[in-house]
């Protein structure tokens, strides 16, 4: 298969192309695949980069719960439509992380049953955060002393807060109403998003497997496996009745029946589409490999060309300013492109965080090397 076609095919289903201009958030996210959220600026560079939807609009569609954070697949939060709300609690549910964690340290489930009513009668009076919620609680909370600090818990709340949001039972609402900072208060959720799911969990694996495969086929069942952290065996039960075939003899890459022909037929632009994307970006995310650079991680914020990584970019705040660089001499659409974003990180974002913890200071090596490289 040509690599720069299916590179153009992959952008073409991620609608890099303006295809869905205008068209609202949980269409966008339906369509080309749920947007892993860190704490960063990827759900409002996804929303925007497809349908250039700005961020107070995003974060209306947050507020009227058509569009939100929850854990999905991995156990990792994803923005993702309301459609795909129990789809996605149901199969986040076996990645536990911290209950395992807590177990370790002597944590029992009764503990937690117990703990989880203990919140459910406090979040009942309405939202808290979680200083008030460990308030309420009292003595149902406990310290898990030097060896749960050690592990990164350093009491029993978390998984109470952590169990109830993947049951259904909680959401956790941010502070300011945005995606890119991480402050929150829980609450209720009512009713239940899971109350009236009837999947089971092999169910929503081969429902899981069908929306990978639409967002980003073709793919291989490895690549699949890395996203959904499915083991050999559940791995090839999910993906079996999509009835997937290879997108061309002898490929290793899969795509659902009625796609081979489509990616067959599909003809590559032939002017630029230059997009400027996050870092945890979709099109490069859900496989992990950008071909034409031979990376799984990006090392700084993307720009692409009909599927093909153009170039890295950076805002430095200090500057109010994107910083970015390209593989190739750069035309007047590519300036368009960069001119377009940095008014919305400057008007509507502020910054351009790539995930919670990164901040200006720790972005100057990254800013600095984007420099160095023109």
């Amino acid at each position: 298969m040509d690599e720069v076609k299916l590179r153009a095919w992959w952008s073409y289903k991620q609608a890099l192309d303006g295809r869905l201009l205008g068209q609202p958030a949980a269409a966008i996210l339906r369509e080309t695949g749920w947007a892993r959220s860190v704490g960063g600026v990827g759900p409002y560079l996804t929303l925007f980069s497809r349908g250039g939807i700005g961020r107070p609009s995003a974060d209306r569609s947050v507020a009227h719960l058509e569009i939100y954070e929850l854990p999905a697949a991995r156990g990792c939060t994803y923005v993702l439509p309301a459609d795909d709300f129990a789809l996605a609690l149901k199969v986040g549910q076996a990645f536990g992380g911290e209950m395992k964690v807590g177990a370790k340290l002597g944590v029992t489930p009764k503990e937690v049953d117990k703990l989880n009513a203990s919140v459910l009668k406090a979040l009942a009076e309405g939202p808290l955060d979680t200083d008030e919620i460990r308030e309420r609680v009292g003595g149902a909370a406990r310290s898990l002393g030097e060896e749960g600090k050690k592990k990164g818990l350093t009491t029993t709340l978390p998984l109470a807060l952590g169990e109830l949001q993947s049951m259904g039972e909680t959401r956790r609402v941010p502070l300011n109403g945005r995606l890119d900072q991480q402050r929150y208060r829980y609450t209720l959720w009512k009713p239940n998003p899971l109350a009236g799911c009837k999947l089971s969990l092999e169910e929503a694996h081969v429902e899981l497997a069908r929306r990978y495969f639409t967002w980003i086929g073709p793919a291989s069942l490895a690549e699949f496996q890395w996203f959904s952290a499915l083991g050999v065996k559940a791995n090839k039960a999910a993906v079996e009745p999509l009835k997937l075939v290879p997108v061309a003899d002898g490929d290793a890459r899969l795509v659902l029946p009625g796609d081979r022909d489509r990616v067959d037929s599909f003809q590559v632009p032939k002017k630029p589409q230059y997009t400027l994307v996050s870092s945890l970006d979709e099109i490069s995310l859900l496989r992990r490999d950008l071909a034409a650079s031979g990376m799984k991680d990006l090392p700084s914020h993307a720009i692409v060309d009909r599927g093909r990584l153009a170039g890295l970019w950076e805002f430095d705040p200090a500057a109010n300013e994107i910083v970015w660089m390209s593989y190739e001499k750069p035309d007047a659409a590519l300036k368009k492109a960069v001119e377009i974003t940095q008014e919305y990180v400057r008007n509507d974002l502020g910054d351009a965080r790539s995930f919670s913890l990164d901040s200006p200071k720790s972005r100057i090596p990254r800013i600095e090397a984007i420099r160095n490289a023109k």
